[in-house]
């Protein structure tokens, strides 16, 4: 009997299998559509649906399960666990938080604020500005700043010398900072020439002409002896943080050894490992006035020292080295062109790892969001979410203040 209904099934179709079959299981609307599925399918035909009614073409695979619903057979759904906001927050593998964000702020010694054309939405601060936004700051959960300067251009030289001045703009603003709000605040500072000097480069230019297509040079070893002078300034008016964005070789032993050997040895060093020569900082160096000079006679942009963005091996190269000469956080930027370094650096370091999202990557957002074009909450928030998915554990982004008053509402 069933090598019959087995052959009825097989050659006859669904009909000729129907009718071999008693009537009692004739009647059952149910059976006869599983049954007839199953002959059908067996030798890779269609299913034949259940309901008379349903006009639509059928479409291979599908069954009825048995309340006579229509079934794909598929044990594994992951959407099981998006189905609803407890079940995607419990099993959610990355969050940003306020706490994630380093707010960058650009300061200068007027007693006014000046707006940014190509950042839309940030300012150059005065010193009473940069009091009020860090308290903002902190009241939205932000408790990382970085403070950035524009040099009025008469400061400015070669060899940089008021990167180290201690009645300079950042450290007096830096002592303003810890005098009002303390430990509460982490005070962060940028480490290198490029604002001080009238060149427009990360260090002191040579006056020789043996350097990239047979230009000035930049200067590794003068220039981080400058560093150091610039980090000890920093340190001594109360830094929490320096951050060396410079790119010279063996400036994070060297800065390491100077702040120890004066007793900062509670001071951090975020090193910039992987800061490639990226077009995406336009906007920084306008905000500054720091990109650089024909006169300079060294090459228009920073090649020379920062590392070229077709490489990726070249920044386990720099990691190693700034962990080995005592770096406690590395650093990539640009951040979300280069989400696949921030991985890199994950995979391969026991540091933190921070992101750098960039000036250029900030205004085509806010360029975009002015235009209609996209969301600009829910752009950002995704943005700077890839960044923790990647591996970053901090992200120093514009948008800082803004974002963490989005996640707090």
């Amino acid at each position: 009997m069933i090598r019959t209904l087995l052959a009825v099934a097989l050659f006859g179709g669904c009909e000729a299998f129907m009718g071999g079959i008693p009537a009692a299981f004739k009647s059952d609307a149910r059976l006869r559509s599983q049954l007839c599925f199953r002959s059908k399918t067996s030798v890779g035909l269609y299913m034949t649906a259940s309901d008379a009614s349903n006009s639509r073409e059928p479409v291979f695979g599908f069954q009825r399960n048995l309340k006579d619903e229509l079934w794909l057979p598929q044990r594994a759904r992951p959407r099981r666990n998006r189905k609803n906001e407890a079940i995607r927050s419990m099993t959610r593998e990355n969050e940003v938080k306020p706490s994630n964000f380093i707010y960058p702020l650009f300061v200068h010694t007027k007693d006014h604020n000046e707006e940014i054309a190509s950042m839309p939405g940030c300012l150059r601060h005065s010193a009473d500005s940069v009091m009020q936004e860090v308290g903002e700051a902190l009241a939205e959960g932000v408790s990382n700043i970085i403070l950035f300067p524009k040099i009025p251009e008469e400061l400015k030289s070669n060899a940089a010398d008021e990167c180290h001045n201690p009645s300079g703009i950042v450290p007096e603003l830096i002592t303003r900072i810890k005098s009002k709000y303390g430990s509460s605040v982490n005070v962060w500072t940028d480490v290198a020439l490029d604002p001080y000097s009238d060149q427009g480069h990360d260090g002191i230019v040579s006056s020789d002409r043996r350097g990239d297509g047979g230009m000035a040079r930049i200067l590794n070893d003068e220039t981080v002896e400058q560093l150091c002078r610039q980090a000890l300034a920093q340190a001594r008016a109360g830094a929490d943080v320096v951050a060396p964005s410079d790119m010279m070789d063996g400036r994070i032993g060297a800065i390491r050894d100077a702040l120890d050997s004066e007793g900062f040895t509670d001071v951090s060093v975020v090193a910039y490992t992987a800061k490639y020569a990226s077009a995406f900082y336009g906007p920084f160096r306008d905000a500054l006035e720091s990109a650089p000079r024909a006169s300079s006679g060294a090459p228009r942009n920073k090649r020379t020292y920062q590392m070229d963005p077709a490489n990726s091996r070249e920044a386990l190269v720099e990691a190693r080295l700034d962990v080995a000469e005592g770096a406690d956080m590395l650093m990539v930027k640009p951040g979300m062109p280069y989400l696949d370094i921030i991985r890199l650096l994950k995979d391969n370091t026991h540091l933190p790892i921070s992101a750098y999202h960039v000036s250029g990557e900030y205004a085509m957002l806010k360029a975009a969001a002015l235009r209609g074009w996209i969301n600009e909450r829910d752009t950002v928030l995704e943005s700077l979410l890839c960044f923790k998915r990647a591996g970053a554990d901090a992200i120093l982004t514009y948008y800082a203040k803004q974002a963490a008053r989005w996640l707090n509402e």
